[in-house]
């Protein structure tokens, strides 16, 4: 990707959320979401869903604001499947780009899975977006794919040279050469080194793709067979399983209920 031309084009509220971010590593965070959604605009993120200005309704609707289904987004099933968040809410060609790369590169299946989810937080928040996504399908993968994506949070700005992975370019160039990160990364970070998964929530970090390519397209429908056996699909679809997490995929099917 063309670093000029992407901050050249980034839309002002992209721009704002980076510049206003509190720290180097919230701004990693704000950056790397502007960096999917210029891939991939499918996600959408409509502010509260105002009636005013949507598509065609009944004239005799008053409302002011729309609850459930948002007219700009496609409309969800009932029972809606971890398929149909990557097709119909998510940005999925970052996270496809880098499971590819993981299966490439020999990861076994639980990586090439997290390889596959670890990212989806932004979709919630951008800040700690690795402990939103564990939060997210923790009930639902297991806990070694849970515990990796979490890590990789704080893994990505410690290099690990024996491993394979260095500090990315892309954060040297928009963060400059003296951050260094919070002290609680750092002791994530110390924490994960002597862990008996560290080198799961590692892969993830070598298999990311930091240059994202939006010349190259990685259909997800190539990982239906690791998705099917590596995550537990609950039959009254995700938001309406109960789970501990379930109001999180409600809050990415219906975005902009009000109340």
């Amino acid at each position: 990707m063309d670093r000029r031309k992407f901050l050249n084009n980034l839309s002002v509220a992209a721009a704002a959320s980076i510049a206003s971010a509190s720290t180097l590593s919230a701004k990693a965070d704000a950056l790397e979401e502007a960096m999917e959604a210029s891939l991939d605009k499918r996600r959408a993120k409509p502010g509260h869903c105002f009636i005013d200005g949507r598509p065609e309704r009944d004239p005799n609707d008053k409302r002011p604001y729309l609850q459930h289904n948002e007219p700009l987004l496609p409309k969800m099933g009932k029972a809606p499947t971890l398929m149909d968040f990557y097709k119909l809410r998510w940005s999925t060609n970052h996270v496809t780009q880098s499971a590819r790369l993981a299966q490439k590169n020999g990861s076994s299946e639980k990586v090439i899975m997290a390889c596959l989810l670890h990212d989806v937080g932004l979709n919630i928040m951008g800040t700690d977006h690795g402990y939103w996504a564990a939060q997210l399908v923790r009930p639902y993968v297991d806990p070694e794919v849970a515990w990796a994506i979490e890590k990789h949070q704080a893994l990505r700005f410690f290099p690990d040279r024996e491993a394979g992975y260095e500090y990315p370019e892309r954060y040297i160039e928009y963060f400059g050469e003296d951050y260094v990160p919070e002290p609680y990364l750092k002791e994530e970070h110390d924490r994960a080194k002597n862990h008996k998964w560290y080198m799961s929530s590692r892969e993830i970090t070598i298999n990311d793709i930091y240059a994202f390519d939006p010349d190259l397209q990685v259909d997800v429908e190539d990982f239906t067979d690791i998705i099917g056996r590596n995550f537990k699909q609950p039959k009254e679809g995700l938001g309406f399983d109960s789970s501990p997490t379930a109001h999180m995929w409600r809050s990415m099917i219906w975005p902009n209920n009000f109340l």
